[in-house]
């Protein structure tokens, strides 16, 4: 094992540790639960960097995503012509977000409604949910929502939506985890075009990024706040809760208008967080040039706040302040912003290790930011109000929880990250 290697290793345990200072009741961590959930990752992790048939199987399903994400643009081409013809093909007008890569959300999505009308992502998902409920013996409803959220976004909270009004504190910090820690399937896409030039093997790498979050997000939600009562659905194996649709064309149309508003909301929200952080950055490099301080801004702040955290996961120290800051941006700034970085600072040269490349794209790969916390607290509250309350008193440890996860999963590549891993080809 090389030196990193070892540095990751160390830090997925200061991971645990920090996680455990911050517990609302360290006596009543069930450390057989968080052994569990550490050897799931770490089985996950041999499969994915070390194992070559393992190895073989993940760059096949990359190469599959890859043919699907090409398939999925010829809609967008029709549409928009030019526009969204991506930089470097012949007509291209340049980089344009809003043509060329979040339109692919829409296809993405219509295709998952596909997948759960002809009952194949409920299958799925309670295949994913048994894992999790009988080698962590957590509750059904924590393990449905667990499971769902590797595939799905806010809905996941749907899939358990009979069993919300009477889950415990406990049960509903790990909902709200998950929801953070992970990604769905349909924004995936996303990532996949912000880094397949620079990073050919992206797609399979997010995939197992997805895997990886969902027990990482479990661990860290018991350890921040144990369970100490006896949730409803402790012991039963619960079944996903979803309306399925009434023919096939239904849930093309059904899933096509969802994307068509995930589209809407990340549009909005991009255009208001960017402009709103940079109104705060003007004041705060105001208050900087009083003190003699050339730049200041919230990127910086928290860049500083993640740069030990970022050095404990494995980034080589060249990297750390580079990659602490793309970590940091997520939690104000979102994801979407910081797989953009990260992939213009790879195109630009500016990443020295690819170790650090890896890291970082399993590290982001979740709704670990601010805007995602009002957005599951107010989803979940609408859907249940009687929740309100403990939602509220719950959010902020929830969405350490999920930070704390996502660089987790950050720190099992690192652990297993080598140059025979599936990286570029």
């Amino acid at each position: 094992m090389q030196p990193y290697n070892l540095v990751s290793l160390f830090g997925l345990g200061g991971l645990i540790g920090l996680a455990w200072i911050f517990s609302n009741n360290k006596k009543a961590v069930n450390w057989r639960l968080v052994s569990v959930g550490v050897a799931m990752q770490m089985a996950i992790g041999l499969v994915v960097f070390i194992l070559p048939q393992g190895r073989e199987a993940f760059w096949q399903l990359n190469q599959f995503i890859v043919k699907v994400l090409e398939v999925s643009t010829q809609g967008t081409e029709f549409v928009f012509g030019p526009l969204a013809l991506p930089p470097g093909e012949k007509g291209s007008l340049g980089f344009i977000l809003a043509f060329q890569t979040l339109p692919a959300i829409i296809f993405f999505s219509a295709l998952m409604s596909i997948l759960y009308f002809i009952r194949v992502m409920p299958w799925m998902i309670r295949q994913f949910a048994l894992a999790f409920s009988k080698s962590m013996g957590i509750s059904g409803a924590e393990s449905v929502s667990a499971a769902s959220n590797i595939f799905v976004g806010i809905e996941s909270a749907l899939t358990i939506l009979p069993h919300l009004p009477k889950m415990t504190k406990s049960e509903l910090t790990t909902v709200l985890t998950a929801g953070m820690a992970t990604v769905a399937s349909n924004v995936l896409v996303f990532y996949v075009f912000s880094l397949k030039d620079s990073f050919p093997a992206i797609a399979g790498h997010l995939v197992s990024a997805s895997l990886l979050s969902a027990p990482a997000a479990i661990v860290m939600s018991k350890i921040l706040y144990p369970e100490t009562g006896t949730p409803e659905t402790l012991g039963q194996a619960i079944h996903p809760h979803y309306e399925k649709e009434n023919n096939l064309f239904e849930a093309i149309i059904n899933g096509s208008k969802a994307g068509l508003s995930l589209i809407a909301g990340i549009l909005a929200l991009l255009i208001a967080v960017l402009g709103l952080v940079a109104l705060v950055d003007l004041g705060l490099t105001e208050v900087g040039s009083w003190f003699g301080a050339e730049s200041f801004s919230l990127s910086l702040i928290f860049g500083y706040l993640f740069y030990p955290l970022t050095l404990l996961i494995g980034v080589p120290y060249a990297d750390a302040a580079l990659i602490s800051e793309i970590i940091g941006k997520r939690m104000v700034l979102t994801e979407f912003v910081s797989y953009l970085e990260l992939g213009k600072a790879m195109r630009q040269g500016q990443i020295h290790d690819p170790r650090s490349l890896v890291i970082a794209s399993y590290a982001l790969c979740g709704f670990a930011h601010f805007a995602s916390l009002s957005i599951f607290i107010g989803g979940i509250a609408t859907l249940v109000p009687s929740q309100t309350k403990n939602l509220s008193q719950i959010g902020f440890r929830a969405l350490v929880a999920a930070t704390l996860a996502c660089l987790m999963t950050g720190a099992i590549a690192g652990i297993f990250y080598s140059e025979g891993s599936i990286l570029f080809g």
